[in-house]
């Protein structure tokens, strides 16, 4: 028989991957009698594992939702498919999953076995991945998320490689504050202690990082919060295209869809004027459409060029030659897909 402490955890591994144990099968599988599981159900009970139990003939046991969630108990390939789930959700757009994902994704890293992280980086490097989210989307290594993350969160030093939009290679040594996300591209905000001042990171040109083991007392940040110290910083960065649109639908339903890359007011009429800046023209012209309303370019005036090129492009594109006749044929409906 197994010791205590190997006998329990393979209990709630049990547990957690069954909806019900009847009673003699479960003590069968773990080599006990009825009376030491029954005794090893309490003790679970007395860690905060709500285990239910039923009595007679067709009694048995079988692990409840309790008030908290409890400690689990995972295999290799559950640990592997967990790192691989959360390293995708940390490049989420969605609200409040990016940074959630880091943190649980750092918890699971630390404690997880050298043999498994081989099979993490080999299942990453053999996957491709795609982003469909729009124009902020920057490669961000996982492992230097993972680093950050507990830094932020311990407040602790850190040291690590920057290369800076000139493609200068720099050593910085900070005091992390927090990891923000807005769209897809990861920022850290840190104390520079070489600058005396605070500075914005992108995560993506971050390499190296490592904790140096030195707690600070956190800095009181100039902003009412991070996010709103990276906009600032943003804001004011020098950026080749500043565009501004027109747009028929109202302001909240703009900025549901396009808010994050710009501003966007009201107007008198019911429509909505929408300001963003820009490196390229491609982004702004997609979030413009992902608005799905009519819209006006107010300026610049390539941006006017590049949208009348892209109609004339989807126009052609919904023609199709007759073979027979060499002439062009309009096509309606949703059938011109192959």
């Amino acid at each position: 028989m197994a010791n205590t402490s190997t006998r329990m955890l393979r209990l709630l591994s049990l547990l957690q991957t069954h909806r019900y144990w009847p009673g003699p099968e479960l003590a069968e599988r773990l080599g006990v009698s009825p009376r030491t599981l029954r005794r090893d159900v309490d003790r679970l009970r007395e860690l905060g594992y709500p285990v239910d139990a039923r009595r007679g003939v067709d009694g048995g046991y079988q692990l409840a939702a309790g008030a908290a969630l409890p400690p689990l108990v995972i295999d290799d390939e559950e640990a592997v498919a967990l790192v691989v789930g959360l390293r995708a959700a940390a490049r989420s757009a969605v609200e409040g999953i990016s940074e959630s994902s880091v943190r649980v994704l750092a918890k699971v890293v630390q404690v997880m076995p050298v043999r498994l992280r081989g099979r993490v980086e080999a299942l990453s490097a053999a996957t491709v991945p795609v982003d469909w989210g729009g124009p902020e989307a920057a490669p961000v290594d996982p492992t230097v998320l993972t680093v950050l993350a507990p830094a932020c969160r311990a407040a602790e030093r850190l040291r690590f490689s920057y290369t800076t939009a000139g493609d200068r290679s720099t050593e910085r040594h900070v005091e992390p504050h927090r990891l923000v996300c807005p769209g897809r591209r990861w920022y850290l905000i840190a104390y520079d202690l070489d600058r005396h001042d605070w500075r914005t990171f992108r995560v993506d040109r971050i390499t190296g990082p490592r904790a140096t083991g030195e707690r600070f007392r956190p800095r009181e940040l100039p902003a009412a919060d991070a996010a709103e110290f990276l906009r600032d910083r943003l804001d004011n960065l020098p950026r080749p295209y500043r565009v501004e649109a027109v747009i028929d639908a109202p302001p909240a339903v703009v900025r549901e869809r396009v808010g994050q890359w710009g501003t966007v007011e009201g107007t008198d009429d019911g429509r909505c004027r929408v300001r963003m800046t820009a490196d390229s023209l491609e982004w702004p012209l997609m979030a413009l459409g992902a608005a799905g309303a009519e819209f006006r370019v107010v300026e610049p005036p390539e941006l006017l060029d590049l949208v009348r090129e892209r109609a004339e492009r989807f126009g052609r594109a919904g023609r199709r030659v007759t073979p027979a006749t060499g002439e062009e044929e309009v096509r309606g409906g949703t059938d011109g897909v192959d």
